[in-house]
């Protein structure tokens, strides 16, 4: 089993040791693909649906039987790009496997043979070609779909922040890929997201194409117990120790978002000397020192907003969850110029992602960035 010097990972998956809990989540989504259904997975992101896909494809039960593919199209914008990203990522994956798994990849999707290189002083193979390259990305795409059909083992895809295919200009979309999800017998899908609103619509809208065509798993915050217990043991392990009242009070802090408590805990085992215990103070210190070392990248963002999103913003962080941002009361309380204006900014902070909306309240998207912009135009946060 993998050893590593700290057990809160903040990147990447290592092995189920340093994976806490998600067993009725794991449970269910290894349950659904061995059944072969096709499966969303809804969270926030960082909320860990990652760790839990990648969790699941280390089980044996799949690691033995599927071949497993896992992309992430955040950063795509268009088909070409979804194309480039599959073609890579399955590409990437086969050449661990040899040659013979090579040459059917490209047998098949002849459209991405230029693709194909190999290292003059290595001779490794690798993906090399440009997105403006792909010149009939839904050709690509059909190809890419016709290798999973004809792979010698069942395929098991893992599209990770699902629904940017929503915002590509090619309105077609998801038409196409739910004809070829639908038509392919040896792959199953999961297909996850993590902008709650544009996830459902596309699954439970009676007119977009993926309506109740897939099972859905909602993944929320790891409950506080199961939190205090993995951190506990970890701390343990390694002779140090930890109360569950600090725990409980990162956990909070955090409303049990995974990236965000993992983050503070990696420093804080760091901190920890063997045959100490972790004070609060080390609490406070971590949190200052993680929120300084975004500062840069804050102000950047911030300096890009217009002052009446900025004012938004400030708004918003200041209550750490704000409701009801467009009455006459909250205009009022935070100085801002008219409904109208809010609700205008409202639409662009959304649509940046900058802030999020959970039920009826809105928050900064990014937990650190709130955090830092309540220190510096707001009240502060306690710790």
């Amino acid at each position: 089993m993998t050893k590593i010097r700290n057990p809160f990972i903040t990147s990447g998956y290592v092995s189920a040791e340093y994976f806490c809990d998600r067993e009725r989540e794991s449970a269910e989504l290894i349950r659904s693909l061995t059944n072969g259904q096709n499966i969303a997975i809804i969270s926030p992101r960082r909320m860990g649906k990652t760790g839990l896909i990648e969790h699941c494809f280390h089980k044996q039960v799949i690691e033995s039987e599927y071949y497993t593919f896992f992309v992430d199209i955040y950063a795509t914008s268009s088909l070409k790009e979804l194309v480039f990203a599959l073609g890579k990522q399955i590409f990437e994956t086969l050449k661990t496997k040899g040659e013979k798994f090579l040459d059917h990849f490209f047998a098949t999707i002849t459209s991405l043979r230029p693709a194909f290189k190999l290292d003059a002083v290595s001779g490794a193979a690798s993906f090399d070609i440009g997105i403006g390259d792909i010149r009939l990305p839904e050709y690509s795409l059909e190809q890419i779909f016709r290798y999973l059909e004809s792979a010698d083992k069942r395929c098991i895809v893992a599209i990770d922040e699902f629904q940017q295919i929503a915002k590509y200009p090619e309105k077609n979309i998801e038409a196409i890929l739910r004809t070829h999800i639908q038509k392919c017998k040896n792959a199953n899908f999961v297909l996850a997201g993590s902008q709650r609103h544009m996830m459902q619509n596309m699954f439970f809208s009676a007119s977009r194409p993926f309506y109740q065509s897939v099972g859905v798993l909602n993944l929320d915050a790891i409950v506080s117990d199961e939190y205090v217990a993995f951190i506990q043991k970890h701390f343990a392990d390694a002779d140090k120790t930890i109360s569950k009242e600090n725990i409980i009070l990162v956990y909070n802090l955090f409303e049990g978002h995974t990236w965000y408590i993992q983050n503070i805990f990696n420093r804080l085992y760091s901190l920890t000397d063997k045959d100490e215990a972790c004070s609060s103070t080390f609490i406070a210190e971590s949190i200052d020192e993680t929120i300084a070392s975004y500062e840069p990248m804050f102000q950047s963002m911030l300096s890009l907003l217009p002052e009446r999103q900025k004012e938004l913003l400030y708004a918003i962080a200041k209550e750490r969850k704000a409701s009801g941002v467009t009455s006459a009361a909250f205009v009022k309380k935070h100085g801002l110029q008219s409904a109208s204006s809010v609700q205008a900014s409202l639409k662009q902070l959304l649509d940046k992602e900058i802030i999020t909306k959970e039920g009826d309240a809105f928050q900064v998207y990014d937990r650190f960035f709130g955090l830092w912009l309540s220190k510096a135009y707001g009240t502060g946060y306690n710790i």
